[in-house]
């Protein structure tokens, strides 16, 4: 699964038995955390969870989406710690 992009990169989290999470951090400073992914039960995918006071340019944007749609994947093919 590809973590880091131009951007931004994500890092694991802490696991749940059945579902993973990641962290969302800027690249060119690695303290700042700008969000989550993890499990959205009544949507039932995974989501991204941005902090307070965040702001996203489309390619971040697009960078996020293309991560998301890598762990659908993922958990469809049941590989959801990958």
């Amino acid at each position: 699964m590809k973590t880091k992009y131009q951007y931004i990169h994500f890092e694991p989290g802490p696991d749940n038995p059945k579902t993973k999470t990641w962290f969302c951090h800027n690249n060119r400073d690695y303290g700042a955390q700008l969000g989550t992914v993890k499990w959205y039960g009544p949507w039932r995918q995974y989501c991204f969870y941005p902090r307070p006071a965040t702001i996203f340019n489309k390619g971040c944007l697009e960078d996020i989406n293309s991560f998301l749609n890598q762990a659908m994947e993922d958990h469809k093919n049941g590989n959801p710690h990958t």
